[in-house]
């Protein structure tokens, strides 16, 4: 391009880039880029000059050569694809017309706050620096798959998509993209997919307040993501699924405060996913279900109002819970599984409340497996499993049979001291002697003596057969109640 076509901004530019220096066309610190279209010739550059900028600008020896524009209208493609930038790119408040390309360019840094963008491609690009959109407007797609990002990439307060729109191509897409230090996106605005799934970030993701619109689909898909540190969502708010299959998250995934809304779909799944602690204390009932199966936790904060009505968690894996709460409240997440009665759960369950020493309540967990798999039993099965939850809480209430014991002794003591049975051998019979007597008829391994040598008529040989067949029936209950016991122990 030959210097006498350059516009009077465009030479600003071009005197301003040697020296590294800022050129800004701004009127007023107030300026809105949404109204760049209007903007004249005094502020309008052409795509085309700065490209040749970037590719072959002039250098001056001891300056560091940079393109900075504030506050202009970029006019035609910026299109730098495969290209190498040695020089930082920073055009901020700027109104493009039509989206930058940058596929496979190498730059040493990329600032585009503020501006508004029809989109920005620039799939596999490298950056030795930081990708800043902040507090962009981008209506159409940013494309960030494959990239290799040295510092950190910023989209906080950036505003992606049509507001109520969801297109068919995600409007942020930095799948299988790798990070050097941090995914910086606090207060993002999406409307339409966000795409993190298979990206690799040294640091920490960050989506504090973002607001993540896709009703009916994904909102965000990070599948096989990894993130060094954290992943911060707090004060999230989704419309849509979040999918964070396979995730690996060595510390926390922070979701509290967070709203996530997909009523009759999938609205969490981060199921084979290994995270180290899972947040969502405050959070609001999550509307949809959630998929935990084969996930890894070492630490659960989710009060139990959080869950929604169905949650998969066969192959869950975690070591605490909070906040300690009695197995009466936690029991219900169980009960929602939608495949039906599953035993790890609740083997799972009862194992964090054994971690912190709560045996109590890992005994109550127990009874109500028993008792959830009673269900799935044939009639004459559950009818077993009813007497020896009557009896003994299947073993896991042993204070229950002490309690039809005495009962059961005292109706037999009571009814024999009225109507002593005959003796079958009065000659050689004992003194008779109600108490023992009944005793000798409730405990089969126990001999008083009294049960051989008399024998009851009428309906009290029929109390005499019920007290045998309770007390066998409690004492192999109270047997399987010991053998747990001493199993635990």
């Amino acid at each position: 391009m030959e210097i006498t076509d350059l516009t009077p901004a465009e030479r600003r530019v071009r005197d301003a880039f040697p020296l590294g220096e800022g050129v800004d066309f701004r009127e007023s610190d107030d300026e809105d880029p949404a109204q760049g279209a209007s903007w004249g010739p005094g502020r309008t550059l052409r795509a085309e000059v700065l490209r040749e900028l970037l590719l072959d600008g002039p250098v001056r020896e001891g300056r560091i050569a940079g393109l900075k524009v504030t506050g202009a209208r970029i006019t035609g493609c910026l299109d730098l694809k495969y290209g190498t930038v040695g020089h930082p790119v920073r055009l901020r408040f700027c109104h493009f017309e039509e989206a930058p390309d940058l596929y496979g360019a190498q730059v040493v840094a990329l600032v585009l706050s503020d501006s508004v963008l029809p989109g920005l491609t620039a799939g596999s690009l490298r950056a030795e620096g930081v990708v800043r959109i902040t507090c962009c407007r981008v209506t159409g797609p940013v494309r960030l798959q494959g990239a290799k990002l040295a510092g950190a990439f910023f989209a906080n307060g950036a505003r992606l998509g049509r507001p109520g729109e969801v297109p068919e191509e995600p409007v942020l897409q930095l799948n299988h993209a790798e990070v050097g230090t941090d995914v910086w996106a606090p207060g993002l605005v999406a409307h339409g997919k966000v795409h993190l799934n298979g990206a690799v970030v040294r640091n920490q993701v960050n989506l504090n307040d973002a607001e993540l619109n896709a009703p009916g689909d994904t909102a965000l898909h990070a599948e096989v993501l990894t993130v060094g540190t954290d992943l911060h969502a707090m004060r999230l708010r989704t419309r849509g699924r979040v999918n964070l299959g396979g995730a690996r998250i060595p510390r926390q995934l922070n979701l509290a405060y967070a709203r996530l809304s997909n009523p009759g779909g999938r609205a969490l799944r981060a199921s084979s996913s290994v995270v180290g602690e899972l947040w969502l204390r405050e959070a609001a009932p999550i509307e949809g279900s959630v998929n935990l199966r084969r996930a890894q936790f070492d630490l659960l904060h989710v009060p139990p109002e959080v869950w929604p009505r169905q949650v998969q968690t066969d192959g869950l894996s975690y070591r605490v819970l909070t906040p300690h709460l009695p197995a009466e409240q936690r029991l219900p997440l169980l009960e929602g599984e939608p495949d039906g009665y599953l035993p790890q759960p609740y083997e799972q369950l009862t194992t964090a409340y054994r971690t912190v020493g709560d045996d109590a309540a890992a005994r109550t967990v127990q009874l109500a497996k028993l008792r959830r798999h009673r269900r799935t039993l044939p009639p004459y099965a559950r009818l077993w499993g009813y007497l020896q939850d009557a009896a003994v809480g299947y073993g896991f209430r042993p204070m229950r049979a002490a309690g039809w014991l005495l009962l059961l002794l005292c109706t037999g003591t009571l009814a024999f001291a009225l109507h002593h049975p005959y003796a079958l051998k009065p000659s050689e019979a004992p003194a008779f002697n109600p108490l023992f007597y009944t005793l000798d008829l409730l405990l089969p391994i126990i001999d008083f003596g009294q049960e051989a040598a008399f024998a009851p008529r009428g309906w009290y040989q029929w109390l005499s057969y019920l007290l045998i067949a309770t007390g066998w029936v409690l004492a192999t209950t109270i047997a399987a109640g010991v053998t747990r016991s001493l199993n635990r122990q």
